[in-house]
Parts: C-alpha cells; structure tokens; sequence
C-alpha cells in the first residue's frame, strides 16, 4: 500500500516572485511542517532450496540379494541434504542516515510525494513502480510408503519364520511380474476386454510389486525446504558465514561447527561518480533546494562454499553511492516533472518533465 501526500498549493497574486520547494537535513526533534521522508538502502535476501533425501532399509533386506538377486542394497537408515537452488534478490528498507523533510514556502505549488509504509521516496507527481520480490521456493515431500501386508496371501502371512517370508514374497513378486508379462503379451488367461481395464490390472499389480519389493529394497522420502538469509551490508563483506550447511543434516546455525560454512562476501566497485564536498558548506542544518535522491554504487555479491560458488552477480546498492538532488525548478508551479525512483536503491529510475 502506497502512502500519499499532497501538500496544499500556496498561491499568491505576486506570480513573479521566485517559487521554490525547500528541502532540509531531518534533524531528530525538529518538527517542521511537510513530509519526511527517507532515502533506502539496499538489503539482500538470499533463499535457499535444500532436498532431503530418508532412506529407509525393508524389514527383508538381508534376503534381497539371496531371493531378488539385487546386490549391495543398504542395511542402515540414511540422511542425505543437498543444496538444489540459490536465489539472490535484493529489497531497501529505509537508511535512518538519509532522513529528509519537504517543507513549502510561500507561493509553491507543492508536488504529490508518494512513499511506502516504511517513508521511503517512491515517485513525485506519478504513481511508482513497485519492483516484484522473489516470492521463494516452494516446499514439498514426495515418495510413497506401502503396506505390503495389504497384498500378501495368506501363505506367506502365516509363515513361521523371517526367513520363510522372505521366501514366499520373493515368490509372490515374480508371479507379479509373470502375470504382467502375459498380460503385455495378450497371453494372459483373462485378457481384458478394453485397453482400459487392461490399464487398471496392470497398474493394480505394479501397486502389489513395488509393496512388497519395498520388504527388500527399502523405501526413499525426499522433502524440500525452503530457507531465507537477510544481509544488509554497511560496506565491504569478506567472507561472512551466511549459515552452515551439513549433507547428513541440512542447514544449520552459524555457530554449529557440525556444519560446513556457507560465505557470502560483497565488494564495493565504486561505480558511481566521486561525491564533491563545498569546502565553504557549515556542518550545522543545510538548506537544500531540491529533491534528494540516491546514486547508487554497484557492488560484486559472491556466495560460496570451501568448494564450490553458488552465485556471483553485481547489485547496485543506494548505500555505496552518493545522495544528489534535483532542482526545485523542476518541481514549481509552472511545471508538471514526474519522476519514479528505484525501490531498492533510491536512484532515479524515469524523469518526464
């Protein structure tokens, strides 16, 4: 939601005097009438994709290679956490170091300022043009647990031993297997009258085969989680842990030495032109006719593990460049400027005078 201000318009019969819409410094405790408001500074938010893989062993695993003729299957339940995706996005939040107030005086016609909910400068005398935020990853879980006793007979059900059991569903699986075969083939004793139906018996008993088989196999559980980082860089980062990361546990705290660190680092490259102090200027309040708006400075984001970089891209940051301002003229009675600024950065993203 969009905050709006129109500031009353002064008129005067004197049209020949100069009008002009004063802008100065926000000092903590003034209360000049206007609009404060603030310049942003641009923060990062990095979100983090991470699979989950459980391995669950079946109850029969130490028959898979003697009936099922399947080698090296695993014997102990595993974990394994892997980093699928990394997005890097950026967003600004208000510079409590930009602070500035709108003030009229007389005969000003005063511009419409728009700014968010948090009193950051969006637009002047147009609607802004909000960027759209990475939304994030989506979660989710996939993988099936059967109950194999829901399709073994009654023989095997009532075997005396593990071993015996193993035995029969061993069995039980290649006669699954047979009767797809022939039902493939058309040999089958009963074929179906239509494709349909023969759709139904044979996904029917691939259900009963992937049950059992599970006794021997096992069964894996892969979930997906969704992570998000915020950095927000008051210079030059090296190497900061963003957070760590173990492949048996997933993500973990910045502190948990179980985990691997995950860096992000950001470099200043100073893009944006020298700002020019007046040797002359007093330290005090000062009196600035015009707009304020950032410069921004690009800056080089890295994230990166021991091993390997996850991402490597350039940001503009409205906090590494300089804050210039536009000319009151453009914003007097006797002209309409419109002007968006970026969101993220403060810096001037269109201008129609």
């Amino acid at each position: 939601m969009m905050k709006k201000y129109l500031i009353s318009s002064l008129l005067c019969c004197t049209l020949s005097a100069a009008a002009q819409t004063e802008i100065t410094e926000y000092m903590p405790g003034t209360n000049a009438e206007g609009v404060t408001y603030f310049l942003p500074r641009t923060a990062l938010k990095v979100d983090v994709l991470v699979e989950i893989k459980k391995y669950t062993p079946g109850e029969y695993v130490k028959y898979a290679e003697r009936y099922l003729r399947v080698k090296n299957v695993a014997t102990e339940p595993t974990q394994t956490c892997s980093i699928q995706k990394v997005n890097l996005d950026v967003f600004g939040k208000p510079d409590l170091q930009k602070v500035y107030t709108l003030k009229l005086k007389d005969k000003t016609i005063a511009p419409m300022v728009k700014l968010n909910d948090a009193g950051t400068l969006l637009a002047i005398n147009t609607e802004p043009v909000v960027s759209t935020p990475f939304a994030g990853y989506t979660e989710s879980k996939s993988g099936i647990v059967r109950d194999p006793r829901q399709h073994m007979t009654e023989e095997i059900l009532s075997a005396g031993s593990n071993a015996k059991t193993a035995q029969l569903c061993a069995q039980e699986i290649y006669s699954i297997r047979e009767s797809k075969n022939l039902l493939n083939r058309g040999q089958a004793d009963f074929m179906p009258t239509d494709g349909k139906q023969l759709e139904i018996m044979i996904k029917n008993l691939e259900e009963q085969e992937a049950a059992l088989t599970q006794l021997f196999l096992g069964y894996t559980l892969t979930e997906t989680k969704a992570y998000t980082f915020y950095v927000d860089p008051e210079g030059d980062i090296e190497k900061q842990i963003l957070f760590r990361f173990s492949q048996r546990l997933g993500v973990m705290d910045n502190d948990d030495l179980g985990g691997s660190p995950v860096y992000i680092s950001v470099k200043d490259l100073h893009t944006a032109p020298a700002a020019v102090e007046d040797p002359n200027a007093k330290k005090k309040v000062v009196k600035l006719e015009g707009i304020q708006y950032n410069v921004p400075s690009k800056g080089k984001v890295e994230i990166f593990t021991p091993k390997q970089k996850l991402i490597e891209g350039e940001v503009a940051f409205g906090q590494f460049g300089n804050v210039e301002t536009l000319s009151s003229v453009l914003f007097n009675k006797k002209t309409d400027t419109k002007v968006v600024f970026f969101d993220q950065t403060g810096g001037i993203k269109s201008i129609d005078e």
